[in-house]
């Protein structure tokens, strides 16, 4: 049955648009109309109101007291539902540094599982880890730091049905290159992180192909004017995607607006890096085996590093126009188009497109989430803003 989305504005492939009509046929978009093309069609009327595509978060560790290294299904599955109220349709279920034992169960978990999630959809698996460096280990897991393994990504790729879609790495390690290299062809996004690489280090690992720079500034050697560093390879390289957690915590809204401006806002893919306290109360967590405070809108571990976040993609993209250095175009591209489009998944996620699955959200104009909706269904709606429901 065709069923037609009316609002005052929406955020296409091809730019924004509206008022109109977008056209939903079996769970999938079809056209944008200026006026109804069938005065008999059944309308969702979301007058006063903007349709993004639903967002793409590329790294996030847990939400609603869940982790990723829970090794637990029904985590996962929590996880999933929960990011629907972030306006997520689509992530990456991200792992931290730990043992190629443990890693080996998780990834199994996921591969075994990905289909079975009722909510936000399920594109792959992050390894952020464990090929890093100790220098910038943030709240990884020094103990099982190790070279980049060739032998250790085919047994991850086995284990999960051939699902890892990225893995993080420092590319000063023993063997980056050549691992970097075996990752690539198959298919596997390579990025750089937890690093205390040169410019030069960094500049050959994209020249074999890495092509994203993980939460840009965050552990990683920063921009001197004599060393460029990692975040200067982050602004600097072409044709490669960087990260940024807008928080205000993280980064500094004038340093995230020199990386946009640098790097190019179709470049710049804003992350939640959530980690399992994410849409819960203040109080006290687990990151991995670390245990860490959530107090004043941050996650800490006890040396008072900062520990992922609480951040919610939503807020994200509120928070870049609210600093004012994004438009909401540019923000909703960065947290929908740009990601997908880091993983090689934009034709699957991440846009309003012809033939594309209809996940989207429904925004006001001060981009408050209204609702979230799967495949052309509501799946979230929040009731205080007046969120009209789908055709369940």
């Amino acid at each position: 049955m065709k069923l037609f989305v009316y609002a005052d504005k929406f955020f296409l492939e091809g730019g924004v648009t509206g008022p109109g009509f977008l056209e939903i046929k079996d769970g999938k978009f079809g056209a944008y109309f200026e006026r109804l093309p069938n005065e008999t069609a059944e309308v969702i009327d979301y007058a006063g109101k903007w349709i993004a595509p639903g967002l793409v978060d590329t790294h996030i560790h847990g939400f609603k007291n869940h982790d990723v290294m829970d090794n637990d299904f029904e985590g996962l599955m929590a996880i999933s539902e929960g990011l629907l109220s972030c306006g997520v349709t689509s992530f990456l279920p991200t792992t931290l540094t730990s043992s190629l034992e443990m890693l080996n169960e998780v990834v199994a978990m996921i591969g075994e599982n990905y289909t079975k999630v009722k909510g936000a959809k399920i594109k792959g698996i992050f390894l952020e880890g464990p090929f890093f460096t100790e220098k910038h280990k943030g709240a990884q897991n020094t103990n099982y730091f190790c070279d980049p393994s060739v032998e250790a990504l085919e047994t991850w790729q086995k284990l999960s049905g051939h699902f890892i879609k990225k893995i993080a790495i420092a590319p000063e390690r023993k063997g980056a290159e050549d691992f970097i290299e075996f990752a690539v062809n198959d298919q596997v996004m390579v990025a750089l992180a937890h690093s205390d690489a040169t410019y030069d280090e960094a500049k050959q690992a994209v020249e074999k192909g890495a092509s994203i720079f993980v939460h840009t500034f965050n552990g990683m050697s920063g921009l001197h004017h004599r060393e460029p560093g990692m975040a200067g390879a982050a602004m600097n390289l072409p044709n490669v995607f960087a990260e940024i957690i807008c928080d205000g915590h993280h980064v500094h809204p004038v340093a995230v607006n020199i990386l946009m401006n640098a790097r190019g806002r179709k470049e710049t893919v804003m992350v939640t890096d959530c980690m399992m306290a994410g849409g819960m109360p203040e109080g006290h967590y687990q990151l991995g085996e670390f245990p860490v405070e959530v107090k004043e809108g941050a996650a800490r571990l006890k040396s008072g590093s900062l520990a992922g976040s609480i951040l919610q993609l939503k807020d994200a993209v509120k928070n870049v126009v609210a600093w004012g250095i994004a438009t909401p175009e540019e923000a909703i591209y960065m947290a929908s188009t740009a990601p997908s489009k880091s993983i090689g998944m934009d034709r699957e996620c991440g846009k309003i497109a012809f033939n594309h699955d209809a996940d989207f959200i429904v925004l006001t104009p001060k981009l408050e989430l209204t609702a979230t909706y799967l495949d052309g269904v509501c799946r979230y709606q929040d009731e205080n803003l007046n969120g009209k429901e789908g055709d369940q």
